[in-house]
């Protein structure tokens, strides 16, 4: 999965995910954040793989490429420093997460790079994050998050500084050994996987197609109505981010019996509902949404750093009645995760270690390149995903944790993306989007809030009752 995440980014799509870092330097007292920052990189780098790690390819990229450690590893060469520029306000700072967002990070060094942002009102400062798709997802993010951030804003815990490893990358042939191997294990290994996958797809017809007599409230791929962000994207990005209180999610959640996450889909739903609605522009059939779903439980068998399924979900934009509108997709919500379970959570995973990558790569860029995207049905109308974060204060290099908002990838014919991640008291909300598609993605932000609150009003109602 690692390597299908390297092999299927274009020019214009990119398989990065970023993270905008709102840090309070009040708690650090005299010193400069850029170099308490950069020390505390220096000395937790070495134990981090992700952070030494540079990408090894075999030659004619006949094979999946290795992680090697990157020798010459220079912090500088990741860390920069700017200063926000008037207005200092969260749209400037949006603005620059934009532009963060639309490179791409180079592969002759480790697949990360960190932008600390100076001149934030209120003894703030920001910490853009970009790290290759390849290294990290919402699991091993959590994990990296409790490599980085300390408890307390005192000194962390006693940390033994170790050098990063001294190891010989590999040569041109032991690269082209190691992939021989691979191959000469592959048809066993699909001999043995295509039986399992045989039944755990007829499992999942079975029940659709007789236990449940034409899947009522199952949503499908390739059933999204076309709305204007369901095109190729462009290299550009846009960005913009917003935060909701916790405990009115878990009120509403209380009220009507229902998971966090369906809340937090209802308020995507009743934001993307009012956005389109403002522009002229809702369907008459449910927006549908990709949601990655974690694997790491299910697959520990399996190498690499990305483990995940995909399964969707509507969004209800056609239903007007909030409370109506979050019970569908509580409903949509629980089946997709039945029949997930019964195709096996872990079954793209598997097959994921199959892929031809030189076809994957050279057909992502074909499919780019004419636009196919613009030809077919719509797949899923963007990427929503939900990341439960740490419910403590969390503090960096010493400066409190005061907001937190992931920035997932956009994928051609879905040119919007919405990640959204608790922490402590409060809900983040990043979202990414294509500004050729969606030119204000701000509109979308500030309907979020909207849609909970309408929500959380028809719960009090049910509480007082």
């Amino acid at each position: 999965m690692d390597a299908a995440f390297l092999s299927c980014e274009t020019p214009t799509m990119h398989m990065h995910v970023c993270g905008l870092l709102v840090l309070d330097t009040s708690t650090i007292g005299m010193g400069d954040p850029y170099e308490r920052i950069r020390a505390m990189l220096e000395e937790r780098l070495p134990g981090i793989a992700a952070m030494h790690h540079r990408l090894a390819t075999v030659p004619l990229n006949v094979g999946r490429p290795f992680w090697v450690d990157d020798a010459e590893l220079h912090i500088d060469r990741h860390l920069r420093r700017v200063r926000l520029t008037a207005p200092n306000d969260d749209r400037s700072l949006a603005e620059l997460a934009g532009e963060f967002a639309s490179t791409q990070l180079r592969r002759d060094r480790p697949l990360w790079e960190m932008l600390l942002i100076e001149g934030l009102p209120d003894d703030q400062v920001a910490l853009l994050v970009k790290m290759h798709h390849a290294t990290v997802d919402g699991i091993t993010g959590a994990n990296l998050m409790g490599e980085l951030f300390d408890l307390a804003p005192g000194p962390p815990p006693a940390f033994t500084r170790t050098a990063l490893p001294d190891s010989r990358a590999p040569n041109r042939f032991e690269l082209l050994g190691r992939v021989l191997l691979e191959q000469l294990a592959e048809p066993f290994e699909i001999a043995k996987l295509l039986p399992a996958t045989v039944g755990r797809i007829g499992g999942a017809v079975w029940q659709l197609a007789v236990r449940d007599k034409g899947h009522e409230g199952m949503i499908m791929p390739f059933t999204a109505p076309r709305t204007s962000f369901n095109a190729t994207v462009t290299g550009n990005r846009t960005v913009a981010f917003i935060d909701v209180p916790l405990e009115e999610v878990k009120g509403v959640k209380q009220a009507f019996g229902v998971t966090v996450n369906d809340v937090l889909t209802a308020v995507v739903g009743g934001a993307l509902r009012q956005y389109l609605a403002g522009r002229g522009e809702l369907p008459e059939r449910p927006l549908v949404a990709a949601e990655p779903v974690s694997v790491h439980e299910q697959a520990h068998g399996v190498q690499g750093t990305s483990k995940m399924s995909v399964m969707f979900t509507t969004l209800a934009t056609d239903v007007d009645d909030p409370v109506e509108r979050l019970r569908t997709i509580a409903a949509s919500n629980a089946r997709a995760k039945e029949l997930n379970a019964v195709v096996g959570a872990d079954t793209l995973l598997q097959w994921a270690e199959h892929f031809w990558l030189n076809g994957f790569s050279l057909g992502a860029r074909l499919y780019s390149r004419v636009h196919g995207a613009d030809h077919h049905p719509v797949i899923h109308n963007l990427i929503l995903s939900n990341v439960p974060g740490p419910p403590m204060p969390l503090y960096l290099a010493g400066a409190r944790l005061a907001g937190i908002y992931p920035l997932g990838p956009l994928m051609d014919g879905a040119g919007l993306n919405v990640t959204i991640l608790s922490e402590e008291d409060r809900v983040g909300f990043g979202i990414v989007a294509c500004p050729e598609l969606v030119p204000d993605v701000w509109q979308i932000a500030e309907a979020i809030p909207k849609a909970l609150h309408e929500i959380g009003d028809c719960a009090s109602s049910v509480g007082s009752a």
